[in-house]
């Protein structure tokens, strides 16, 4: 039994170290990536247990994902290995400094081979929440049902369902999102979105999310990056603002806010500490270079008090 099981794609993540064009760089560092295996990272690190369910190839990046997953406390029991289709591939440079630029290699890779068949659905049934996202949806027919299953499945067994819009333009077209993204919302107990993604509720993206939060029936968490967050819940609508850091790296920090967020779910915590837990793990993910490498550990939220410049003895 798991607290958290994520479901979805990892992938081999190959960074360009320095601020730069990838056609100017001599060596990339390697790593993985993925926003699921992110969460469920964040989740181990925050001192609760979780499950990451995924397909990767039998190649040399695939078991990669699984030794780093396990090397961080994440269960990967019920990962599969395919042994038709490569392990995906992701790039990233940092062409300035405040802008993050990714390429990916996914379509026809083993993470958009996922299907129903895949999932234990005993682990889902014995967890306390399940979380998916938009990208799984995004690639490939047989990985969204999947992920619809998963969610039916913990719905039926009460386990809580928590879904990330994670919009990724380079994967789908809005109208495409927009028609699977929004049903399949309804789905879940607590809804997170980038302020950027709520189009995909409609035209009045504000007024949309209400009615998706049912009345305060449904959690609906709207991530703003600098700007804090805002929920809307049994509580009402409230605000959080940002924790002023000196952001080096944006990627992750969504992830880094929803591993924050549910940790403080299941810490029993109301909606305003929720939100407040999320931007300070957020926060401190920004500040950190990596996608997975910049999640912090409960110790490390204690140094966003100290102001810029301290030295602790």
């Amino acid at each position: 039994m798991s607290d958290l099981v994520a479901i979805g794609e990892a992938t081999a993540l190959f960074s360009h170290p320095h601020v730069g064009r990838l056609r100017d760089a001599r060596n990339l560092d390697v790593s993985i990536a993925g926003a699921e295996a992110n969460v469920s990272i964040g989740f181990s690190r925050l001192g609760r247990s979780s499950s990451w369910i995924g397909r990767v190839g039998n190649d040399e990046f695939g078991h990669m994902i699984l030794k780093t997953l396990r090397a961080e406390g994440v269960d990967v029991l019920g990962a599969v290995i395919d042994e038709t289709h490569q392990t995906a591939l992701m790039f990233k440079e940092r062409s300035a400094d405040n802008m993050v630029r990714v390429n990916y290699y996914r379509r026809g890779y083993a993470g958009s081979a996922l299907e129903p068949d895949d999932l234990d659905t005993i682990m889902i049934e014995s967890s306390r929440v399940l979380h998916v996202t938009g990208i799984t949806l995004a690639l490939s027919e047989t990985a969204r049902e999947a992920v619809r299953y998963a969610m039916e499945v913990a719905r039926a067994s009460g386990v809580t369902v928590s879904f990330d819009f994670n919009y990724r333009s380079r994967l789908w077209s809005p109208e495409e999102a927009a028609a699977v993204i929004g049903p399949l919302a309804q789905l879940a107990d607590i809804v997170f979105a980038g302020e950027d993604e709520l189009f995909v509720l409609g035209t009045d993206e504000m007024h949309d999310a209400m009615i998706l939060a049912d009345d305060g029936r449904r959690e609906v968490v709207i991530k703003r990056g600098a700007r804090g967050a805002t929920s809307i819940s049994s509580s009402g609508v409230l605000h959080e603002p940002a924790l002023s850091v000196r952001a080096v790296d944006p990627v992750g920090a969504g992830d880094a806010f929803v591993a924050g967020y549910l940790v403080a779910h299941l810490d029993g915590e109301d909606p305003a500490a929720r939100l407040k837990m999320g931007c300070a793990t957020g926060a401190f993910a920004a500040s950190r270079l990596g996608d997975w490498e910049c999640l912090p550990r409960r110790d490390d939220l204690d140094l966003l008090v100290h102001e810029s410049g301290t030295t602790l003895r």
